[in-house]
């Protein structure tokens, strides 16, 4: 069984910074593609990050490249997004997903959501003055 957690969203002000924690049991991050996926009310999922496993690479949606950043450790089997610079556009509930299709698969496909077969239950992140 595979189980992904999300954790660390919260309330922050605009321009303050946020670090979200993706916690994986089951199965390795190694060797899988873990995506960052947010939806805000009325608005579909959006892939924003995906951190790939072979070779190790990182992706990022433009409405976040610069501020956000992605990244792994595999001893903790977690992967973590840290946020900074923080607008109320930003607000959205924040998704982990796994996928295990392949790091050449995720190459051309880290953006789909159906690509990935584990997803945690969500983390609210919201910012506002």
């Amino acid at each position: 069984q595979v189980h992904v957690e999300e954790s660390g969203g919260g309330s922050v002000q605009p321009g303050e910074s946020l670090s979200l924690s993706c916690s994986v049991t089951g199965f390795s991050v190694t060797y899988s593609a873990v995506g960052w996926f947010r939806q805000a009310p009325g608005k579909e999922r959006e892939a924003i990050s995906c951190v790939n496993d072979n070779p190790e690479t990182t992706y990022y949606a433009d409405s976040v490249k610069g501020r956000f950043t992605i990244s792994r450790d595999n001893s903790l089997n977690t992967v973590f997004l840290q946020m900074r610079d923080l607008s109320p556009e930003d607000t959205a509930v924040y998704y982990c997903a796994v996928g295990t299709y392949g790091s050449y698969w995720y190459r051309s496909h880290w953006a789909d959501a159906k690509e990935y077969e584990h997803w945690g239950q969500g983390t609210q992140v919201t910012v506002s003055s």
